[in-house]
């Protein structure tokens, strides 16, 4: 099968590199051929990375064939990024609504992992009028009423979680542990000095060979930390990892066991001792009765060692997968296994327990329940451990959830920090692994009630002043704590600035057609009295000539290597070329006057090739990017002082050479 995969990637990126793909172009001939391409990969292989990009190629030679937009939108919704699916499948129902039966669902489905609820609830009631419609139509692509009510609830739990957010700073822990691969589970030992986490990386993985989705396969990372900060990860060893796929799950409270998910038996938990000298020993099923005919793919060990949680799809449970608990016996074997009950469990999937170190706090992620989409985390008390009596479990809210799957949370023995993997607009990569602190001083410890600002963000055309739809985002720089939001109108948003404090915060506008702007406000937020402070944000159209400059893209002192709070800004970059498929642009670098001009010429040009590698290195074709380092020569400021003068030098730019 890989040798079949290599040929069709070698024949697509032939075609890819022979013909030039732009939103003005149309050719049904050349949108056959990438579509055809794209199809032979997916028959072959699990790569639908690759198939997408030459999918999306076919569907903009042909904006009226329905297939390649409609196949464009469908594997949209199997990547990272969900949301671009709306684009395509919008093309396809302007056409012909009836071109799918569910395609007023998926239409729902990709506004919603946009956080565009009021559009989704509108597409899954149009979806259920179809239905109405049509009762006695038992297609393949029905989607049931129940299931369409349940994402209806789902978009009114989203509205309120995102109106009201969870008081969490959400920190990435940067690129010792963070590749642009996907990076997720982390599990710590009680002294919070290590970290164990999966990762599908390159650099260090035990097989050299790629899975049929054209990624690495999944090996364990580990990383100490030394003087308060995480050393590079590194491969935990051959004797635990195989030449396939391996995960972790749990690590004991002493950082003695390791326990591991084995794809066998239909999938089974296994367990590593650390050695004396350090080192683990080859893996070894779990004791007892908590390996079965059926799937178990997570668990939790209590700190005294005597109780396990863990998740199965066994017959006996309230739903598909559940949450359960076993007793350690006088020989070590797990038994008495217990289903934790309907206050945990749903008639959805639950997954991913983690049992805290007070040994009565459960965090999970589950399906059902009073969630937004995907699995959300989730965490419940036990309130009588005789009886296995729980409270209603509690959803935590936005942003540490969202309409994706957010699961593989773990907590630290103060309860003053977690850590989970998440995709997140300052990722790396697909998923990254974050650590989740509550900012300490918000809201104020005083008696008297706070009112939150109201801030207003309009945004508008900048040569029309017309109001647009746009993706507005409000978080605070120093701890990332996120502002809620309601959308009032097109181009209106409201945003509630809980802190107290005059902050400096990040404000995001992307939209479809124009330039996204990030850049940096300064609020004074919640005060005594109602107050309001309004802003509005020209969007320019992203018009041949155009130039903007990449402000929050941060290099290494000399180097060409990013900071971790570049990231925000180039995942922007990205999202933007993928959501106007049809520009090109020129990267360009620029430095003050220090250092010699043929250092800061090679150097400039060394940062707008990083720019570009990190773009093509999530899929952007490198076609449509070209790069030049100017190097000292085009000034923005004086370079005469630091702050004002050769800060804002030190630059990189884009301009719209074609669209």
């Amino acid at each position: 099968m890989h040798s079949i995969y290599r040929i069709l990637i070698f024949f697509a990126l032939f075609i890819a590199f022979t013909y030039q793909a732009t939103a003005q172009t149309q050719d049904k001939e050349q949108s056959a051929l990438y579509m055809e391409q794209a199809e032979l990969i997916m028959s072959a292989t699990q790569a639908v990375d690759d198939a997408l990009d030459l999918m999306v190629i076919a569907a903009n030679f042909d904006t009226t064939s329905m297939k390649a937009n409609f196949e464009a939108g469908n594997m949209h919704l199997f990547t990272t990024g969900k949301a671009r699916a709306t684009k395509y499948f919008l093309r396809v129902y302007r056409q012909n609504p009836n071109y799918r039966f569910d395609l007023e669902y998926l239409i729902g489905q990709s506004y919603q992992y946009g956080l565009e609820f009021d559009k989704a609830i509108e597409f899954y009631d149009l979806y259920k009028a179809r239905l109405q419609a049509n009762p006695s139509y038992s297609g393949k692509d029905k989607i049931d009423v129940k299931r369409v009510d349940r994402k209806i609830y789902e978009c009114n739990n989203g509205k309120e979680f995102v109106a009201n957010p969870s008081n969490y700073s959400i920190v990435n822990l940067g690129r010792e542990i963070n590749s642009e691969f996907d990076d997720y589970a982390p599990v710590l030992a009680e002294n919070e000095d290590e970290l164990v986490f999966t990762s599908r990386r390159k650099e260090g993985n035990t097989n050299e060979n790629v899975a049929d989705d054209n990624k690495p396969f999944e090996d364990i990372f580990i990383s100490t930390k030394i003087d308060g900060k995480w050393s590079k990860a590194k491969n935990i060893s051959n004797v635990v990892n195989t030449p396939f796929n391996d995960s972790n799950l749990a690590l004991s409270a002493d950082g003695k066991t390791l326990f591991i998910y084995k794809d066998l038996n239909d999938g089974d938990i296994y367990f590593s001792k650390r050695q004396p000298d350090g080192t683990w020993a080859t893996p070894e099923p779990l004791p007892g009765e908590v390996n079965s005919n059926y799937r178990e793919t997570s668990v939790s060990l209590s700190k005294d060692g005597n109780t396990l949680y863990f998740a199965s799809d066994r017959l006996g449970g309230l739903g598909g997968s559940d949450i359960y608990m076993a007793t350690k016996n006088g020989v070590g074997e797990w038994t008495k296994i217990k289903n934790l009950g309907p206050n945990i469990n749903s008639e959805f999937d639950e997954d991913s327990p983690f049992i805290d170190y007070d040994n009565t706090t459960l965090y999970f992620s589950s399906q059902g329940r009073k969630g937004m989409g995907g699995f959300d985390i989730f965490k419940s008390t036990l309130v009588n451990a005789k009886k296995n009596e729980w409270t209603e479990a509690e959803n935590l809210g936005y942003p540490m959830n969202t309409p994706e799957d957010d699961i593989f949370y773990v907590g630290s023995k103060d309860g003053e920090r977690g850590y989970y993997s998440s995709i997140r607009d300052d990722g790396m990569g697909y998923s990254d692994i974050y650590v989740i602190t509550t900012p300490k001083g918000t809201p104020p410890a005083d008696d008297k009630e706070l009112l939150p600002l109201q801030y207003e963000v309009n945004v508008k055309d900048s040569e029309t002043k017309e109001p647009i739809d746009a993706k507005v985002k409000l978080f605070r720089i120093t701890d990332n704590m996120v502002s809620g939001f309601q959308t009032e109108g097109p181009g209106k948003y409201i945003f509630a600035v809980k802190s107290p404090e005059t902050d400096e915060y990040n404000l995001s506008v992307e939209s479809e057609g124009y330039a996204f702007q990030n850049f940096m406000v300064e609020i004074r937020g919640a005060s005594e009295f109602e107050r309001s402070a309004s802003l509005v944000v020209l969007m320019k159209r992203l018009e041949v000539g155009m130039v903007s400059v990449l402000r929050n893209i941060y290099f290494d002192y000399g180097k060409a290597t990013f900071q971790q709070s570049s990231y925000n800004e180039l995942n922007k970059l990205e999202s933007m070329l993928k959501e106007n498929e049809g520009i090109r642009v020129e990267i360009s670098g620029h430095t003050d006057n220090v250092s010699s001009a043929d250092f800061n010429m090679r150097l400039s040009l060394q940062r707008a090739n990083a720019v570009k590698e990190f773009l093509v290195s999530k899929g952007i074709d490198p076609r449509r990017v070209t790069t030049v380092g100017y190097g000292e020569e085009r000034p923005i400021a004086s370079n005469d002082d630091e702050e004002d003068g050769r800060e804002l030098n030190r630059r990189v730019e884009f301009k719209v050479l074609d669209n």
